[in-house]
């Protein structure tokens, strides 16, 4: 089962958000695309912010004095028998406008990107060495194809 919700904490991001709930249901409802555990209860938040508190939650949590584009948080918890993982999806949208426009690259598709990856990284996928990193780049393209956003590489 996944739960999601949206959060604003940026007055970049109210006049998108119809757009962005939209390209967020289509990603979670893709189950098939993301090999999620089917023992496992989701809950995701999508934090929609800008580079001034995303830049805060990477000091304080990834001791990284600098603005993001995304942070992906995860716990797990169980109750009794059930897995949950909690997750926080934070986009900054001003780094994510930077990096779009530096890249030649629509608004919405690197945020469906930024989005993808960080799923991914919910579901065990790194790309802390050169293997991983392919095989994540590999998945995150077959994702995106899916999602009619072209290769982001």
């Amino acid at each position: 089962m996944i739960n999601y919700s949206i959060v604003i904490q940026s007055n970049h991001w109210p006049r998108r958000l119809h757009k962005v709930d939209k390209i967020y249901k289509k990603i979670i409802h893709n189950k098939k695309l993301f090999e999620y555990d089917k023992k496992v209860i989701y809950y995701f938040n999508l934090v929609l912010t800008n580079d001034f508190l995303i830049r805060k939650f990477n000091k304080l949590y990834k001791k990284s004095n600098k603005t993001t584009d995304v942070l992906t948080f995860v716990s797990n918890i169980k109750k009794n028998r059930v897995i949950e993982k909690h997750c926080d999806i934070m986009i900054s949208a001003e780094t994510l406008a930077k990096d779009a426009k530096k890249n030649k690259k629509n608004f919405y598709d690197h945020l469906t990107h930024l989005i993808v990856h960080s799923i991914l990284h919910i579901n065990g996928y790194t790309h802390n060495n050169k293997k991983n990193y392919l095989v994540m780049k590999d998945k995150e393209i077959k994702i995106l194809s899916k999602l009619q956003v072209f290769n982001p590489y």
